[in-house]
């Protein structure tokens, strides 16, 4: 049988390897930092959003509907209106009621600047509550292109 013994000497192979195996820690590491920190760092105020739990409002008895048309012109229900009578045409159909809800419907191809206009008309002439009017998923006709967004309806005061 044949042995060998050390005999204290300092003889070490050298190895001329490189150890991955710290550096590829280091990485993984890094990476799980960098995956929580990431999202967090996208939040500039925090918000702790309530719940709403209201019920639908009721329908108004008959509600009052402001349509801006694809040639940017006005109709108040069914009645076409002159630009410059917006105020005294809702004066009219609300009773001088400012605080009634104006839901207002815009054709898909009028420019957002316009819809603003109207609506900034609509302050100006006291009506706060305006409803943006978009068309229900489930009643569009066949075949219209849907947008994400277009079954929203919001309200500002």
């Amino acid at each position: 049988m044949a042995g060998r013994l050390n005999d204290g000497g300092d003889d070490l192979a050298e190895n001329h390897e490189i150890n991955v195996t710290p550096f590829i820690d280091v990485m993984l590491v890094l990476l799980i930092i960098f995956m929580v920190a990431a999202p967090l760092s996208t939040v500039d105020v925090p918000v702790d959003l309530p719940v709403a739990k209201a019920k639908p409002q009721p329908r108004q008895k008959k509600p009052v509907f402001l349509t801006i048309k694809a040639d940017l012109t006005l109709a108040l229900g069914n009645d076409p209106i002159a630009g410059g009578a917006l105020a005294s045409s809702l004066d009219a159909a609300t009773g001088s009621d400012r605080k009634q809800r104006i839901f207002l419907r815009a054709d898909k191809t009028v420019p957002y600047g316009n819809i603003m206009e109207v609506m900034n008309r609509l302050r100006t002439a006291g009506y706060l509550k305006v409803a943006m009017v978009g068309l229900d998923p489930a009643s569009a006709p066949p075949g219209a292109a849907q947008a994400p967004a277009s079954a929203s309806s919001s309200a500002s005061q």
